[in-house]
């Protein structure tokens, strides 16, 4: 059974954000490695600490720890792993700040220096061409006949692209990039000070040159030294069909160049739905209106509505009511995962003319009479069927 990370810190739930990192800097110190050579059990504790720290030191995953235990932060449905360094560097590089050192921004020598053990830290420089590049988005309207089928599209993309001139570099020629002087090449600068726990050694990345250990002095004119140029591509697109609005895809690498010869960012493409001429959507299922007359509706009828593949045949019952609505299986639009296919829905209105020939009117007229006298007869005419239709 995992331990408590409250116990491991030694400190109540009840316990401020300060008291615990306080705490987590007495154990820290108590078992670090340089202090505790070749003393696995000291390793292990220490690794248990920043464990424990990890979780308790910040306060959504406190949060879901004092709610659901190790379950809540150890993956899982809505859990997150926030525990199981791998080495004692990995810890150093996220809480070295605790101890003076810059972590996160390139330095935390503080945290192993505490003891002397500077020996230990292997170089921070960091190389050139490293740095990703930004991610891209776009929005991508579509059409249902699209959305229904899948589509593969062909879009144009403004991105910053890696500059001819200087293949990405930044500099005019090779010989422009020098060594930092700053740093003398190392992309970091140390500054020691005194303190309770001894000499705090704080290390951080080299402004002048970025941590790179390296500058240019003379730049490419061209890009400007960013070894990048914006340049219009030309990307495809594979739409899967049943994609809906606010759905989403990762096109790996298509975003921006990374900056001297970095690695690309990606391309967000958001899906947007045109809106239709004759349906709305529904999740999968797709509505569509269709009147018919009174003649139609009384007597039934066959008739033809537009689809997303086209065309196809709909049943009018005899007697169908107004705001009735049928149902055309599989006419909708696929699941965007799985097998699954939704229906075309037709909401049935009937019209009723505005305008009728002296001939239409004599034959209203006649069909008037003829419910009349079949409501004398205690019998529902034609009109009263009709108005039964509208009042639906």
């Amino acid at each position: 059974m995992p331990k408590d990370y409250y116990d491991i810190l030694g400190v109540g739930r009840n316990a401020s954000q300060d008291e615990i990192k306080k705490a987590y800097r007495k154990k820290a110190v108590k078992y670090h490695p340089d202090k505790n050579p070749d003393d696995p059990e000291a390793e292990q504790k220490f690794k248990e600490a920043a464990e424990a720290y990890a979780v308790l030191g910040d306060e959504d995953k406190r949060k879901r720890y004092d709610q659901f235990g190790h379950q809540g932060v150890k993956g899982g449905p809505g859990g997150a792993d926030f525990g199981g360094f791998s080495n004692v560097e990995d810890i150093f590089d996220a809480f070295g700040d605790i101890f003076g050192g810059g972590a996160r921004s390139g330095g935390f020598g503080g945290f192993s220096d505490i003891f002397g053990g500077a020996g230990r830290r292997s170089s921070r420089r960091r190389q050139r061409g490293t740095d990703k590049g930004s991610d891209l988005k776009i929005r991508l309207k579509l059409t249902l006949e699209e959305i229904a089928e899948g589509v593969q599209k062909k879009v144009k993309v403004r991105r910053l692209e890696r500059c001819e001139e200087c293949g990405g570099s930044g500099a005019r020629d090779s010989s422009s990039i020098k060594t930092c002087q700053v740093c003398g090449g190392q992309g970091e600068v140390r500054q020691s000070t005194q303190s309770i726990f001894g000499q705090m050694v704080n290390v951080r990345q080299c402004a002048n040159c970025d941590g790179t250990g390296e500058v240019i002095e003379d730049l490419c004119r061209a890009c400007g030294g960013s070894g990048l140029r914006k340049k219009e591509k030309r990307i495809t697109v594979d739409v899967p069909a049943g994609v809906a609005n606010g759905n989403y895809m990762t096109l790996r690498g298509e975003g921006n160049k990374g900056p001297h010869g970095g690695p690309p960012g990606n391309l967000i493409v958001l899906f947007e739905e045109k809106p239709h001429k004759y349906f709305t959507r529904k999740g999968d299922d797709i509505l569509l209106e269709a009147r018919i007359s009174i003649s139609q509706a009384v007597l039934g009828d066959e008739i033809e509505v537009p689809t997303l593949t086209g065309k196809a045949s709909l049943k009018i019952p005899a007697g169908i009511q107004s705001g009735k609505v049928l149902r055309m299986r599989k006419k909708g639009l696929p699941a965007l995962e799985g097998s699954h296919r939704g229906d075309q829905l037709v909401k049935i209105q009937i019209h009723t003319p505005q305008k009728l020939t002296e001939e239409e009117k004599e034959l209203f007229k006649k069909l008037r009479t003829y419910d009349q006298t079949h409501r004398e007869d205690g019998q529902d005419g034609f009109f009263e069927k009709v108005k039964s239709a509208f009042s639906a």
